[in-house]
């Protein structure tokens, strides 16, 4: 007979940062697995502490923050604009987001009240901007983008959290032709600015936008989705033209850098400093 580490055993060495293959022990008795998971533990506590005494040290960000500031900056150095627009966003908006159907999820949104939500993603809001800006550039092309917060009532496990941070980029007035290449060219631009290497696209169906690309990694975790308009959904906004948009999960993106199989140490909370654990 052989055993495992414990539930509990496990889920305190995630914590501590445990390899892979330090979790994968197996042991011929259980006293020999509970001596081994001590001195792990032991070790993994020591490592822990001698870097929160590096940031405390040198000072640090979390890494989502570090990865919206990298982001941000390219995206601009390219020639967008970036918008800061209402967490609390109307029923009226999101509705406008799903075709008949596909009715509104309302067992995902948190509701304010009969009228008003957290914004459980930013494209709404984006869309305000494609009507302005497009009257006022008279067909000539421009890019807008927004990362912030949204809030989804997640039951997804791991990989999902109630409160995430979105990317979300669209750019106007393109050739039709020229769309796809320049979806793949900007994907390239940001996952090359922050380092992560071993995407790839794969092709599913979303409820919102129909058939649609997402941008996966090595381990195919789905890092952003991307669609391409004109689309059917325009015209519940009274906007004609083309576009193309990407929107990318950050906490995802710094979850698939740091190498990890879970979004909780780089997703906001307490009880972490920059993704070292504090019970130790």
């Amino acid at each position: 007979m052989s055993f495992q580490f414990t539930a509990e055993q496990l889920a305190r060495l995630r914590d501590l940062e445990a390899k892979a293959q330090e979790l994968d022990l197996t042991f011929e008795e259980a006293d020999l697995r509970d001596q081994t998971f001590l001195r792990l533990q032991k070790r993994l506590t020591g490592q822990a502490r001698q870097k929160l005494e590096e940031i405390f040290q040198s000072g640090g960000r979390p890494l989502v923050e570090s990865l919206s500031q990298k982001i941000s900056d390219q995206l601009v150095a390219l020639g967008m604009i970036q918008v800061s627009t209402p967490i609390i966003m109307s029923r009226s908006r999101l509705s406008r987001m799903f075709s008949d159907d596909h009715p509104l999820p309302e067992e995902q949104v948190f509701w304010l009240d009969q009228k008003r939500c957290l914004r459980p993603m930013l494209a709404p809001h984006l869309y305000e901007y494609m009507l302005d800006l497009s009257r006022l550039r008279a067909e000539r092309p421009f890019a807008v983008f927004e990362i912030g917060p949204c809030f989804r009532k997640e039951s997804q496990g791991s990989k999902h959290a109630s409160e995430f941070t979105m990317l979300n980029l669209v750019e106007v007035g393109l050739k039709a032709q020229e769309r796809q290449g320049r979806l793949l060219q900007l994907a390239g631009e940001i996952f090359g600015q922050i380092g992560l290497e071993g995407w790839r696209v794969e092709r599913v169906d979303s409820t919102v936008y129909g058939q649609t690309v997402d941008l996966v990694d090595h381990s195919g975790l789905e890092l952003a989705s991307c669609s391409m308009g004109p689309h059917p959904l325009d015209a519940k906004w009274g906007f004609s033209g083309t576009w193309l948009g990407l929107g990318f999960g950050l906490e995802r993106l710094a979850m698939s850098l740091a190498g990890l199989d879970r979004l909780s140490p780089v997703a906001r909370g307490f009880g972490r400093l920059l993704g070292l654990p504090l019970n130790i």
